[in-house]
């Protein structure tokens, strides 16, 4: 969950239409009654994921098929998945699967593989004939992706968009105006006003351009808009009130399960994840095998005033969260695998989904720890992107074929991910299928924290946890807004979506100016690493001197430091109720002060 170092990851969509290329063979009878399309959907400069659909557009079944095509020398095919791929020089070959070879009419199918180089396929065909799919002139691609629409004129019922033109070979012809990822208009102009709307709601447009072949290009960056008018809060029903518990937490920091009885806290959230498992060899497996169920605690340190002993079946953390469910039955608890440290394993366990959920569900669900835990979260920092480690081997989909397998193996159990926040352009949002996997689970732990830190050590000092965007911000797209916004705008339901708050702060040295954009020489010291620091050192230790952008920063000699308050959490969880939003979650109970301020504060917000 720390140290998520934004790296954009491109990506861009080019579909290639091939009838009328050079070198087709004439057409065979095949070549009537199906059509195969190509589209690069990812591009990551050394490599590229590709896809091919065939279509069956005649009368009759097909009961195989056969895509052929070519590619330049210094491109190849590295891995493909759902068809057999071979190759003979630069002429590739794929075979339908034994499951997938038979296509009623009208009835369609992909296959998609990662290459390697930066050419694209010619002369294809299917089952010896033109592939003859697409538009029908050759060699055109579909338009780019307009300019972020920018917001204006906005009253309680109406808001007017403007957007950068989007550019293509032969000429756009029109734009989709889409409104929470639905289109309400199709305009030749560049610029719409969108009324009917309902007052202090919030709002997500995005745009994507039409070619002069009725071909689509990709979607733009995301606006998020609010209505003015609408003094009514709305209804807030039962949020989720999560907290990240470490397993690591019980050695330097002395952060037990009883601290959450101690200090209030467990009777003012909802849900508990536990952290980490790890992810090795494909499969989910234990952390922290000594924190997580063999540790002893005395009776002063247990939950319910009763100590562990010699041969007792469970122990350690497993057991104290057993009793602590038995004294707060609300609580339900997850087990959140992956993180930043142990992400490396997800691109290997997604290779084979069943497998990797069955290995999760038989961890999760063993006998002598069942009864602990209510279901599963995956924290996979980052798919199609890169964190501590990059994945660079995973198809698009491979995040909701994680999330559908898991859903199936976890039945009726809570099923949840934690995800990016990273809503630039092409960023780590976009690599993944985020809204198609959205079905499958319970909700996603958006992380909104972690936008800027002291990995840049000379600045510019800005705040770590941004709601909204601000003049100056080092970044455009980092900050939550936009982020809710993406989420929204890709067919992710505002109740599926928490908001993450830090119980903690990140901070620069050799700092002169006490308002954001200043200057540093490195990270500020911290008591377990430079440039961060709890929550409960930090109020005392440097007390805010201001708030940007809905969070507060403070100026304490030479150090800058920005973290969020009881405050500006209350403030945050205003804007969640008005988003709509299934909650919040936080990282992490050890940071929060003796008394839980900061879970008080989610707590009191989200009533």
């Amino acid at each position: 969950m720390r140290f998520r170092h934004r790296v954009a990851a491109g990506i861009a969509t080019l579909v290639l239409p091939f009838a009328g290329l050079v070198g087709l063979a004439n057409p065979a009878q095949a070549a009537t009654s199906a059509t195969a399309t190509y589209a690069k959907t990812q591009d990551w400069g050394s490599g590229f994921e590709g896809k091919w659909t065939i279509k069956n557009t005649g009368t009759t079944s097909l009961s195989s098929w056969t895509v052929e095509w070519d590619f330049p020398a210094g491109t190849s095919v590295t891995s493909a998945w759902d068809a057999d791929v071979t190759s003979s020089g630069t002429h590739w070959t794929a075979k339908n699967k034994s499951w997938n070879g038979t296509l009623a009419p009208g009835a369609s199918v992909s296959f998609g593989f990662n290459g390697a180089g930066s050419g694209s396929p010619a002369n294809c065909k299917l089952n010896g004939g033109s592939c003859d799919g697409g538009s029908t002139d050759p060699g055109d691609n579909p338009p780019s992706a307009p300019g972020t629409p920018s917001a204006s004129d906005i009253t309680d019922t109406s808001v007017k968009l403007s957007w950068s033109a989007a550019t293509d070979d032969k000429g756009v012809k029109n734009y989709d105006v889409l409104r929470d990822g639905a289109k309400v208009a199709t305009v030749t102009a560049t610029s719409y006003t969108d009324s009917g709307l309902t007052s202090g709601t919030d709002y997500s447009y995005t745009v994507r351009a039409r070619d002069t072949a009725d071909q689509l290009g990709p979607v733009s960056g995301a606006r998020a808009v609010r209505t003015t008018g609408g003094t009514t809060e709305p209804p807030t029903g039962d949020k989720v009130k999560l907290g990240y518990f470490t397993n690591w937490g019980v050695y330097g920091r002395n952060y037990h399960v009883k601290n959450l009885v101690t200090s209030g806290s467990a009777e003012k959230i909802t849900h508990i994840n536990y952290a980490f498992g790890n992810v090795q060899g494909g499969k989910c497996t234990i952390g922290d095998a000594y924190a997580d169920y063999d540790k002893a605690y005395t009776a002063d340190q247990s939950v319910d005033g009763v100590a562990d002993t010699w041969d007792q079946p469970l122990r350690g953390n497993f057991n104290q969260l057993r009793k602590l469910k038995a004294k707060y039955p609300h609580i339900k608890v997850l087990w959140s695998f992956g993180g930043w440290t142990w992400s490396g394993g997800f691109p290997d366990a997604v290779k084979n989904p069943a497998a990797f959920a069955k290995s999760c569900h038989d961890l999760v669900e063993d006998p002598r720890w069942a009864d602990v835990f209510d279901g599963i979260d995956l924290d996979w920092e980052y798919p199609n992107a890169c964190g501590l480690s990059c994945d660079t081997t995973s198809a698009k989909n491979a995040f909701s074929t994680m999330m559908k397998a898991m859903r199936a193996e976890f039945g009726n159990d809570l099923v949840t991910a934690a995800v990016t926040a990273d809503a630039s352009d092409n960023g780590k949002i976009d690599a993944a299928d985020y809204g198609p996997a959205a079905p499958y689970i319970d909700w996603y732990n958006v992380m909104t924290y972690d936008f800027f830190g002291a990995w840049a050590k000379n600045g510019p000092t800005a705040p770590h946890s941004p709601l909204t965007s601000y003049d100056g911000i080092p970044q455009q797209g980092f900050n939550s807004a936009e982020a809710i916004a993406k989420f929204k705008a890709k067919g992710v339901p505002a109740s599926k979506l928490l908001l993450g708050i830090g119980f903690y702060g990140r901070g620069w040295t050799g700092v002169t100016q006490s308002a954001p954009g200043g200057t540093a020489t490195g990270p500020a010291a911290g008591t377990y690493e430079a440039g961060i620091e709890d929550y409960k050192v930090l109020k005392s230790s440097c007390p805010a001197t201001g708030t940007i952008a809905g969070t507060a920063y403070a100026h304490c000699g030479q150090n800058w430091w920005s973290y969020d308050t009881p405050a500006t959490v209350k403030s945050k969880m205003a804007w969640s109720k008005n988003q709509g939003l299934g909650g919040a979650f936080f990282w992490e109970f050890s940071g929060d002060t003796a008394n839980g301020e900061l879970v008080g504060a989610i707590d009191s917000g989200l009533r």
